[in-house]
C-alpha cells in the first residue's frame, strides 16, 4: 500500500507543478496580448518610423538630398542616407522660404510638409493634386528630383 500513497503523491506535486507553470506562461502569454501591450509597442513602432521618412528615396538618393540639404539649407547632421528629423526641419526651411510653408521647423513629415514639397515637385514630374499625402506620384517626383541632387536641386536662390 505504501508504494501505492508514494506514487499518487509524486503524481500529484508533478500535476501540481505542470499546472502553475501552465499558469505562469498563460499569464506571460496574456499580457504579452493585452491591449496595453500591444499599444506600447504600437506606439514604440511608430515613433521608431516617424524619425526617418525617406519617402521611397534609397539610401544613395537621399544622401544625395542631404547633401544639397547641407550645402544650402543649414542641415548639420550626417550624411547617412535617412532622412529624419534635421534632415526634415532643413527641408522645411527650404519649403518655407520657396514654398509656401507656413507651419513650424519641426520636421514632421506631415500634410503641410508634403503640400509645400508637392508645390516643389511639380518642377520634377509631379501633375497630382496639392493633398498633402505622399502617394505613388509624390514619391516618383521625389525620386526624380533626388537625381537632380546635391547640384540641381534646392537652390538657395
Amino acid at each position: 500500500m505504501r508504494p501505492n500513497a508514494l506514487t499518487r503523491t509524486v503524481i500529484s506535486l508533478t500535476a501540481a507543478v505542470g499546472l502553475t507553470a501552465a499558469t505562469v506562461a498563460g499569464a506571460g502569454a496574456s499580457f504579452a496580448a493585452s491591449p496595453q501591450a500591444a499599444e506600447t509597442a504600437a506606439s514604440t513602432q511608430d515613433v521608431s518610423l516617424a524619425a526617418v521618412n525617406n519617402l521611397g528615396l534609397s539610401r544613395a538618393q537621399a544622401k544625395n538630398v542631404q547633401r544639397a540639404l547641407k550645402a544650402r539649407w543649414g542641415y548639420n547632421d550626417a550624411i547617412d542616407g535617412q532622412l529624419g528629423t534635421n534632415s526634415w526641419k532643413a527641408m522645411q526651411r527650404f519649403l518655407k522660404k520657396k514654398y509656401s510653408y507656413k507651419d513650424s521647423i519641426d520636421g514632421i513629415v506631415g500634410p503641410n510638409t508634403v503640400t509645400a514639397l508637392q508645390r516643389y515637385l511639380y518642377y520634377f514630374g509631379y501633375n497630382g493634386h496639392l493633398n498633402g499625402i505622399a502617394g505613388s506620384e509624390t514619391r516618383a517626383a521625389f525620386k526624380n528630383m533626388s537625381g537632380s541632387c546635391p547640384d540641381h536641386c534646392l537652390p538657395s536662390t
